[in-house]
């Protein structure tokens, strides 16, 4: 399973989040705590909002820990708004293509978990997204076939209710395919102003996520960043957390069958 990292805040250099916190992103790449598979090193990527409304996307195969364009990026960008993402395939191929965040116009992607079953759905899902977006998917995983989904369930307009008719859609599948493997998500939306970050699993096993609103920022990630457990907030399962800059986050039932 990956591990990942959202910051919504007044704006901050991107090595205050991956770099030097003592439970950092690249150290979770090495070592994380909250997952079965301790090492993500099939590759990285990050993601920001800049002065331009589409957002900036660095994408990189060589694990976080050993990336020295990464640790310069983080060094010199700085922004109100990031992603992070180091990855631990669940089966696809590594390369730049399948690697966290994935963007589309103004919107930006990342995601931890897996469609259970996924080989078997593939091509019916495949088939499902909207031809104005087809063409821009370029990999292999099932994270970016949910996200050019979305945009067949009217994103622009309702980005909660496209989450859940998306989540709706591929468990039709699943189950229409007698699939008995569980579907288990966490993960983030943004169109530059708005923060989406879901926990939805059907099993007792949902991903790991956690939020943090200390000193006016707020921290959306996998596990948290240091040792100090009263900072942080789980993300309970089948919820999720809408967030704009300035304002509290606010975190809400999430139910795809409904």
């Amino acid at each position: 399973m990956c591990r990942w990292i959202t910051y919504l805040g007044p704006p901050i250099y991107l090595e205050k989040l991956i770099y030097e916190p003592e439970n950092s992103l690249v150290r979770q790449s090495l070592s994380a705590r909250r997952t079965r598979v301790p090492t993500n090193g099939d590759g990285s990527g990050i993601g920001w909002y800049g002065a331009r409304d589409l957002p900036g996307i660095y994408r990189e195969t060589r694990p976080a820990w050993n990336d020295p364009n990464l640790r310069s990026l983080a060094h010199q960008i700085q922004s109100p708004l990031f992603f992070a993402h180091v990855r631990a395939s669940t089966g696809t191929a590594t390369s730049i293509a399948n690697c966290h965040p994935f963007s589309f116009q103004k919107w930006m992607f990342m995601h931890n978990g897996q469609i259970g079953g996924y080989e078997r759905v593939r091509r019916p899902l495949d088939a499902l997204i909207a031809d104005h977006v087809y063409n821009a998917r370029v990999g292999t995983t099932d994270s970016e076939a949910f996200f050019y989904l979305l945009f067949g369930q009217n994103l622009d307009t309702d980005p909660v209710t496209a989450l859940a008719k998306t989540v709706g859609v591929v468990l039709r599948e699943m189950e229409s395919s007698k699939i008995a493997e569980p579907f288990r998500m966490t993960a983030a939306l943004t169109d530059g102003e708005t923060l989406y970050a879901l926990r939805y699993a059907t099993d007792p096993d949902p991903p790991s996520l956690f939020f943090s609103t200390a000193g006016g920022q707020l921290m959306v990630v996998s596990e948290p960043l240091d040792a100090e457990e009263g900072n942080w907030t789980a993300v309970e399962n089948a919820h999720i957390l809408i967030a704009r800059q300035g304002a509290a986050p606010k975190v809400v039932g999430f139910d795809p069958r409904a």
